[in-house]
């Protein structure tokens, strides 16, 4: 897929559900947009002007979740979305919504892309807006031992390590590139979550709208009989049980690398925040959205540096 031309949604596509963090339900319309919008967000229930662009220099938190916001119009767990509008190649779109944060949906990119793909684009007349790197970058935390690095190239590519230290999920890869169906390889794979983590999660309300249609759930250390009972209560979701492979039988896995195909989706969401579409070899290890984010805002800034030299 060699495009050359901005693309936009031939027409509005519509979607409602909670938010994942704040447990809020929000109606969201992905509407189609002239040339060089770009991706922006309208807070309907804040008025008329209350937009926000989808854009590293806006993003303002990265707890569990990219939230961006600007002049007080903030948009909380943006990366799904993004990685959909980027994986089906959409360059334009207004995304009006009347709540704080995008719906989670079933945890994954899926609804999104297969909805834009089932609407079809409108090819635009302007050039499309790619990113070409004239060096190597390399962004990295000492402290957690993450890095993505950028290579220059014609075409896209994303490569994808994850280590939690984990016995059940090990060392998990992923690969996308223009080659690979975006929505049945990458946008269905699903957000996960550790087993111990959740009473945190829930007492520090951060997955206020977290249920077990829309998360696979990791047991990394043995989980007793009345802490399965405790959940089961919690989410009212009878018959759960600890799999031989040390997750909850809620949902079945698509792919036994489908924690790390999650991780470059929010990857190539978060990535999206650069402002338009990277031609780049990109090797990530252990990525999240801040190291995203912080890549992101790193090319925004050489972008910019390059187009005043």
């Amino acid at each position: 897929m060699d495009i050359k031309r901005q693309l936009t949604l031939r027409q509005e596509c519509s979607f409602e559900g909670k938010g994942l963090h704040t447990g809020k339900y929000a109606r969201l319309t992905v509407k189609p947009a002239p040339e060089n919008t770009g991706i922006v967000f309208h807070r309907m229930d804040l008025g008329a002007d209350a937009f926000v662009e989808a854009l590293a220099e806006n993003v303002s938190n990265t707890a569990r979740s990219t939230t961006i916001c600007k002049d007080g119009v903030c948009v909380i767990t943006i990366e799904h979305l993004m990685s959909a509008l980027t994986g089906v190649g959409v360059d334009n779109a207004i995304i009006e919504l009347d709540n704080e944060e995008v719906p989670i949906l079933d945890g994954s990119a899926h609804f999104f892309a297969e909805a834009f793909l089932k609407t079809g684009l409108k090819v635009q007349k302007a050039d499309r807006v790619y990113i070409h790197l004239s060096e190597d970058l390399e962004i990295s935390d000492p402290e957690t031992g993450s890095c993505i690095k950028f290579s220059p190239a014609d075409k896209p590519s994303y490569d994808v390590t994850v280590d939690f230290g984990s016995k059940v999920l090990g060392v998990q890869s992923a690969h996308w590139d223009l080659s690979v169906d975006y929505d049945t390889q990458i946008g269905c794979c699903r957000t996960f979550v550790f087993f111990h983590e959740i009473e945190y999660l829930f007492k520090n309300n951060l997955v206020k709208g977290g249920d077990l249609d829309n998360a696979i759930v990791i047991v990394e250390h043995p989980a007793s009989e009345e802490q399965v009972s405790n959940l089961t209560a919690l989410f009212n979701c009878p018959g759960l049980k600890v799999t031989g492979h040390g997750y909850l039988n809620n949902i079945k896995l698509h792919f036994e690398n489908e924690c790390g195909r999650h991780k470059l989706l929010d990857l190539i969401g978060d990535l999206r925040l650069a402002g338009g579409y990277l031609n780049a070899k990109i090797v990530a290890f252990k990525p999240g959205h801040k190291l995203n984010t912080r890549a992101a805002a790193a090319i925004r800034d050489l972008t910019k540096k390059s187009e005043n030299e």
